[in-house]
């Protein structure tokens, strides 16, 4: 099995660009599973909510 390639967060060109709309809907719908608070308001880039939704889809046992 290959495998899987992936840039870090920190290294993304416009990993400093503000959170998406998809990124802070999809970090909700994350909280909820994980029985965790929504982190949203403390987000402030695209980078920091990929690590993030990463964190909260082991949490929440989706990885």
């Amino acid at each position: 099995m290959a495998e899987k390639l992936e840039k870090d967060p920190n290294d993304w060109v416009s990993g400093d660009d503000p959170m998406t709309d998809a990124q802070a809907s999809y970090l909700k719908t994350l909280s909820e599973q994980a029985g965790r608070p929504d982190p949203t308001e403390r987000v402030r880039s695209k980078a920091e909510a990929s690590e993030l939704i990463d964190e909260m889809r082991r949490a929440a046992g989706l990885d």
